[in-house]
């Protein structure tokens, strides 16, 4: 497990591009029979994949980094599929996931594993995970059952849907929220207008998009933007003060993931478009 120490504000100004690329983008996810995951200390975010492509693997504790004796014994995760048909086993207990179904798992489960139907189309698992303070069931949400909210319009070249997996209006969940976005073909914009949110972290995880095609996503205080170029399925950190927002060459998707003090998905510092320099 890679660990992250986020820069303040001022630290964050004086950062090189590679700087600034080691400290927030994580490039490494979805290598086959590997979890790669990165731990941030903004609200102690895991950020990881799993790919099993003819066996199968298990979510351990970095007893070094987690001081735990089982991955979930203090954290609760979401997980989402963008793979071909896999399962994920909690404590013995298959659950069946097919592209774009998510699956919400609480503290205290013992024994994760993620395993593919078929060795040859493997299951892609993306997840997140933060602290928990309580014990919640665990809940798998198929993609006909998510919360969609269509936002913004073809004219401003941001049309997109949101699908809501894991929020206050599904399940109960210690801090933990999470979801999909799909744009719509003829849009690149995601999060525009764009804002902040002081009382919360945010991971996006940028997929379906071309080898060739980038999204340009943008962070940092407002009135002082930074960029980094990320490619296809590379996730990106968000710290509380940072806006988080970006546009492609192409339309894509992209999973959030956010956690911290509060919940609420509107809980935004919203920002006006004549404020961005």
């Amino acid at each position: 497990m890679e660990v992250r120490y986020s820069p303040d504000k001022n630290g964050f100004k004086k950062l090189s591009t590679d700087e600034l690329r080691k400290s927030f983008l994580i490039e490494n996810l979805f290598e086959k029979n590997k979890i790669p995951m990165v731990y941030s200390d903004v609200d102690r975010s895991i950020t990881g994949s799993a790919v099993p492509a003819g066996k199968v693997l298990k979510l351990e504790a970095s007893k070094k980094d987690m001081a735990a004796d089982y991955f979930a014994e203090r954290r609760e995760i979401g997980v989402i599929n963008i793979g071909d048909k896999g399962s994920v086993l909690l404590d013995g207990n298959e659950i069946q996931m097919v592209n774009r179904d998510g699956l919400y798992i609480g503290k205290g489960t013992k024994k994760i594993e993620f395993k593919s139907a078929k060795a040859n189309k493997p299951a892609m698992f993306y997840f997140v995970s933060y602290p928990a303070h309580a014990s919640y069931p665990a809940q798998h949400i198929q993609f006909s059952q998510a919360t969609p909210r269509k936002l913004g319009t073809i004219k401003d070249a941001n049309r997109r849907t949101i699908y809501q997996y894991i929020h206050p209006g599904t399940m109960k969940t210690c801090q933990l929220v999470m979801g999909l976005t799909e744009l719509e073909e003829g849009s690149v914009w995601n999060t525009m207008p764009c804002h902040t949110h002081q009382r919360r972290s945010e991971v996006y995880m940028y997929f379906n998009l071309e080898p060739d095609s980038i999204v340009i996503h943008l962070l940092g205080e407002p009135t002082e933007t930074r960029h980094i170029i990320i490619r296809n399925k590379q996730a990106v950190l968000s710290t509380s003060y940072s806006m988080h927002s970006g546009c492609g060459t192409q339309n894509y998707s992209f999973i959030w993931a956010m956690g911290g003090e509060n919940q609420v998905f509107d809980d935004m510092d919203w920002i006006p478009m004549t404020d961005l320099k």
